[in-house]
């Protein structure tokens, strides 16, 4: 790759933010990775590795992380925003004064704002303002991608030019990088994936079995597709990296944490016990409640969605939930 870009602002200090930092570093990009809590970025100055979010792998020396915002910003190319989704308007409202007039954020975060129903680029395009958003999704467990091995990612963005850039500076030999124009469906797919995750988790943890699991796959794919077609995203988007190939890794992998969130629900842990126990923020279970409230909004039958809402925050039995599902009237497919 020649390089596009001399530096790059890496927003949240996660495992999603550090493997993105890790992707542009080993190509000779100047990186700063901003976190919130002084503390975990000392450690990861001093150690040379983010221990808490991603252990194992070591930061280059062109991988620098900070806790002020001032340095993370300074003469930036590309900003990458890796701030969970709930946790966006709150970190990004501090920095109106030092993110540069037009410059261009690539969001990694999968979510909807539980209180605007707004995606990650739009509460960032509300806050900052004249600014070029994008975002990278797809299948891309982060401890995976750290240690090469090969992943495929979508770019997607209004703007062409960014897209086509994050293609260019992100794609690796191991981390290939598509480009879509459809940014509302690629941002919406990454945000309601991890709904079907959780429900595929509470199906292994009451141990449903595979056939159920491979249902629940195909018609959650249906029922987020349904929404994205509703809001204005393009059916084919949710066919893609981004709709089925999220939601396959995510839906099976181990490492995924909104599936071990819903298998830890399913055998019967409370959920706020269930978020304590995460080291990481789980997107699904605030999203759930985002998703279903869009449903309403757009008039889109998500029963899915409205099952594992129904386990959250209603008490109801995993189940009953998957009980009210198979007794749904009978219909053609």
């Amino acid at each position: 790759m020649s390089v596009l870009i001399e530096r790059a602002t890496i927003i949240g200090d996660g495992a999603m933010g550090t493997v993105c930092g890790l992707l542009l570093a080993r190509q000779g990009i100047q990186v700063a990775m901003w976190g919130f809590f002084p503390e975990q970025i000392a450690d990861i100055q001093s150690h040379r590795e983010n221990r808490r979010f991603l252990p194992g792998h070591a930061l280059p020396d062109n991988f620098q992380a900070t806790a002020d915002p001032a340095q993370a910003f300074a003469a930036t190319d590309l900003i990458v925003n890796a701030v969970p989704c709930q946790y966006i308007r709150n970190v990004w409202g501090q920095f109106a004064g030092h993110c540069p007039p037009g410059a261009r954020v690539v969001s990694v975060a999968k979510g909807i704002e539980i209180e605007t129903l707004l995606r990650p680029t739009q509460i960032i395009s509300e806050l900052v303002g004249k600014v070029t958003v994008g975002v990278l999704s797809g299948p891309s467990i982060a401890p995976e991608v750290a240690a090469g091995m090969p992943a495929t990612v979508v770019a997607a963005s209004d703007d062409l030019a960014l897209a086509d850039l994050c293609q260019d500076v992100f794609s690796t030999g191991h981390f290939r990088v598509y480009t879509n124009p459809d940014l509302i469906g690629v941002e919406l797919a990454g945000a309601t994936k991890n709904v079907i995750a959780l429900a595929a988790g509470i199906i292994d943890g009451i141990e449903a079995g595979d056939n159920a699991k491979a249902a629940l796959l195909t018609r959650g794919l249906v029922e987020i597709t349904r929404l994205g077609v509703a809001m204005g995203a393009q059916a084919d988007t949710f066919k893609g990296l981004a709709g089925i190939g999220d939601l396959v890794t995510t839906c099976i992998s181990p490492l995924g944490r909104n599936r071990t969130a819903g298998e830890k629900i399913g055998r019967g842990m409370p959920v706020p016990d269930v978020i304590a126990s995460s080291p990481s923020v789980v997107e699904g279970i605030p999203t759930t409640q985002s998703v279903l409230a869009l449903a309403h909004q757009y008039l889109v039958d998500m029963p899915i969605t409205s099952a594992v809402y129904s386990v959250l925050f209603e008490h109801s039995s995993p189940a009953d939930a998957i009980e009210s599902l198979m007794c749904r009237q009978l219909r053609p497919e």
